[in-house]
């Protein structure tokens, strides 16, 4: 493994409109080596997933079992069966076999032969190759050790290795291939393992696309290829999915329980489901501006997008009460000047109230809507530190607010107006909420 760091220009000494993936791409064009596949990630959550995870790229399919080889050979498969799936970059199997090690086997009968036990072996061999500190040296405040062992051209092959001599007290001077063999043997670059299973891994990064859709189609793939897992092993899907799979389960909380308290929070407020429901009604219309906002910024689906979302809608129902305080004002005027009741009140005269509680009195609404959004909207154009995290989250929350301010000042008043019409036609009287504000 390679790691690199790169560290990029500020951005306004960037060619004109290129872009971070831009860059990626053109480096990963122009860094192709035989035998190395590259994987672009930044330097913080690289560790963090390392730590978190044992997994340093996006995502990785860990893949467990008994048995090296067979791990490598599933990892393989796994990773012929994810190739091609739009968003997968950097694919590529954590190597778990390959490794060359130098194999001294002792031969113990020969030992004997010759006078000798294993130590002797272990000791010779261990200061040829690996050296013997004899000593240490002293410069200023600083100490070095002294290791003493062969030089290059007496260690640099197997059948020089086989020539390094041992002293017998029997027999004299003895090469280590009489006592020993000496050869290659092929073992794993590195072991892993978690939960005391043996692991290999498929690992890959996510671009262009949302991690969660990617990571379904992925699992879609690997439920219809065959064959892929023996007996006795199993796959596991790692790395950021993890946090997303917590994140997701986490919002299915969060995300009822919110509404549940702006409904109550509107309930205590009107004292009235009706009138609740009347300003609950603007979240889903701040909910297609959201969604619409995210599409055009090509920003993928997250939780940070989702806890913009949840802020979206408290804004939504804090605009959208003020619009149904004005109006309520409007019809105690109105019951004021002639009476609760269907005889002294016409249709005309609630319409004209109810445009009076919403267009006379703008100035509140849109200072409502105004002070959110100018707040906002310069996280779109920020460049600094942190503004990859912000972006998600008041992304749906500007969409969100011009469509649902859209709904309050138009499609709010008209709802109230055909609630009230049917309180009048069926009661023959309005209802009057006192609310204070």
């Amino acid at each position: 493994m390679i790691e690199t760091i790169i560290m990029l220009k500020p951005k306004s000494q960037w060619r004109e409109g290129k872009t971070k993936k831009d860059i990626i791409d053109e480096l990963d064009k122009k860094l192709q080596i035989p035998g190395v596949v590259n994987g672009w990630t930044q330097p913080i959550i690289n560790r963090i997933n390392m730590l978190a995870t044992g997994i340093r790229t996006d995502v990785g399919v860990k893949v467990y079992g008994q048995q090296l080889d067979t791990i490598a050979a599933v990892s393989e498969k796994v990773r012929k069966a994810l190739e091609g799936t739009p968003g997968i970059t950097d694919l590529y199997v954590e190597p778990v076999t390959g490794g060359k090690y130098l194999d001294i086997t002792v031969r113990r009968a020969d030992l004997a032969r010759y006078g000798l036990n294993v130590d002797d072996v272990n000791q010779t061999v261990e200061t040829a190759l690996g050296g013997a500190p004899i000593g240490n040296t002293i410069e200023g405040r600083q100490r070095f050790s002294i290791s003493v062992r062969l030089a290059q051209d007496y260690r640099n092959s197997v059948e020089r290795i086989r020539r390094i001599p041992i002293m017998s007290a029997s027999t004299g001077e003895v090469p280590l291939s009489a006592v020993a063999d000496v050869k290659f043997t092929d073992g794993p670059p590195m072991i892993t393992s978690d939960n005391a299973m043996l692991r290999g891994a498929v690992l890959f990064n996510v671009r262009g696309r949302d991690l969660g859709s990617t990571v379904q189609e992925a699992i879609k793939k690997m439920g219809q290829a065959q064959g892929i897992l023996p007996q006795g092993y199993y796959l596991e899907w790692s790395g950021q999915y993890e946090n997303l799979i917590r994140g997701q389960q986490t919002l299915l909380w969060i995300a009822p329980v919110v509404l549940v308290i702006i409904f109550f929070s509107l309930y205590f407020a009107f004292h009235s489901v009706r009138e609740a429901f009347l300003s609950l009604i603007t979240v889903p219309f701040a909910l297609i501006g959201g969604a619409y906002m995210i599409y055009f910024w090509g920003v993928n689906l997250s939780v940070a997008v989702a806890v913009g979302f949840i802020a979206l809608f408290g804004i939504a129902v804090e605009t959208g009460i003020v619009m149904v305080i004005y109006l309520n004002d409007a019809m105690q005027q109105l019951v004021k000047q002639k009476g609760n009741s269907s005889e002294t009140i016409t249709r005309e005269d609630l319409r004209t109230h109810v445009i009076y509680g919403a267009a006379k009195r703008l100035r509140p609404k849109l200072m409502t809507v105004c002070v959110s959004l100018f707040g906002l909207v310069p996280v779109l154009w920020a460049n600094g530190v942190g503004t990859d995290v912000m972006q998600p989250i008041v992304l749906p929350m500007i969409g969100g607010v011009l469509t649902s301010s859209t709904h309050i000042l138009l499609v709010t008043p008209l709802i109230f107006l055909m609630t009230k019409e049917y309180e009048l036609r069926k009661h023959g009287k309005l209802e009057i909420h006192e609310v204070h504000h």
